[in-house]
């Protein structure tokens, strides 16, 4: 890795050989751009573990859509936009078990203890800007902003930075420590990065954990759709009104009505006389 003259801590992308497979060109990108990319998130995180699993699940996407992310005119770019977006993530501090404080190592301390001070988008602007030398349209696109606001956040972080240390108040003492700390060969975590080949397969785990969790949630809403149909009613069956009392005649409720002694006697009556025809009204001599 060199870096050119004017802008020394923005990496230069090398030319190497044509890689005679895509493994081949995903192994040469992982080679070139990890470690870099690991000192990156480390400074806008503080938290070795996360840099280096951030770095893993940039890759893990690259390898995803290599072939998209092959023809990219700055692949090195995509995966280190995909890094900085897992880096400062905010659903990490909802994730059980992530508790790891920021760790702030021996070179330029108080420089990484401003940075982590600063809102987040405030830090990555200020990285990519003053860090790695991007240009502020190219900055404002990565963080997805306005080139305006995208200037604001810089100069808010600059002053937030300048109030912490006063000499670095000056731009370009600013960028000289930030390249310095980007480009340290001893940053925590660069040396503990897998091998390109266990990252290739640990993307392609994911793509078929994600296969089959769709294919199985898919199964689950498709059973429950032919349930719902089987036994769904197929025509409107409207309620039946409550009873109302009409006359002083009680409503008849819903269950069982008890009977009156007058009615368990007639009930009685009608039950020991022979059904053959039509009643017959005959008068009671009693």
């Amino acid at each position: 890795m060199h870096f050119s003259a004017e802008c020394p801590a923005r990496p230069v992308n090398p030319a190497p050989a044509s890689p005679r497979t895509p493994a081949d060109a995903f192994d040469a990108l992982y080679g070139y751009a990890a470690p870099a990319l690991v000192r990156q998130a480390y400074l806008l995180t503080g938290r070795p573990g996360l840099a280096r699993e951030s770095v893993e699940r940039a890759f893990h996407r690259a390898w995803e859509r290599w072939p998209d992310v092959a023809v990219d005119r700055d692949p090195a770019g995509w995966v280190r936009a995909a890094t900085h977006e897992h880096a400062l993530s905010p659903w990490h501090r909802l994730r059980p078990g992530h508790r790891e404080e920021p760790r702030v190592a021996d070179d330029d301390p108080a420089l990484r203890l401003a940075l982590l001070a600063l809102p987040p988008s405030y830090r990555r602007t200020l990285l990519l800007f003053d860090g790695l030398r991007l240009g502020l349209a190219e900055t404002a696109a990565e963080t997805e902003a306005s080139t305006p606001a995208a200037g604001h956040r810089l100069l808010h972080a600059r002053e937030a930075v300048a109030a912490r240390i006063p000499e670095a108040a000056d731009p370009e003492r600013l960028q000289a420590r930030l390249a310095a700390l980007l480009t340290a060969p001893d940053a925590k975590g660069a040396e503990a990065l897998p091998p390109p080949v266990t990252v290739r397969e640990g993307g392609e785990r994911r793509v078929r954990l994600w296969v089959r969790g769709t294919v199985t949630l898919t199964t689950v809403i498709a059973a429950a759709t032919l349930f719902t149909l089987a036994t769904a009613p197929t025509r409107y069956e409207p309620p039946v009104s409550p009873g109302q009392a009409v006359a002083g005649v009680p409503a008849l409720g819903g269950g069982q009505q008890q009977l009156s002694a007058r009615d368990r006697q007639l009930r009685e009556r009608l039950g020991r006389e022979a059904v053959t025809g039509p009643p017959r009204l005959v008068p009671d001599a009693r």
